[in-house]
């Protein structure tokens, strides 16, 4: 695996704190322990496409209204759908 910023292959899986914007703008939140990259190289942390669009179809498919300001990653994925699946996603 190669980094996605620098391209350097010096990466290292790991897990991070990230804060990220409800999808109708009325707060953000913490997720402690998110699934997140290390670069060794460029010193960069980031998260893989995969997991931030696991993240962004899980807080538009849950109840946020009561959703805690510092979650855990494992916590927030398993919180219960309203929706199975995030039908308007035409991505795929």
């Amino acid at each position: 695996m190669n980094c996605e910023w620098c391209e350097a292959e010096q990466v290292n899986e790991t897990q991070a704190t990230v804060y990220w914007e409800l999808p109708d703008g009325t707060k953000s939140i913490q997720i402690d322990d998110a699934p997140s990259i290390h670069c060794l190289a460029c010193k960069m942390i980031y998260q893989q496409e995969k997991v931030v669009k696991e993240i962004e179809d899980q807080l538009f498919l849950i109840q946020t209204k009561e959703l805690e300001k510092q979650i855990t990653f494992k916590e927030l994925m398993a919180k219960p759908r309203l929706l199975k699946r995030n039908y308007f996603d035409f991505s795929s």
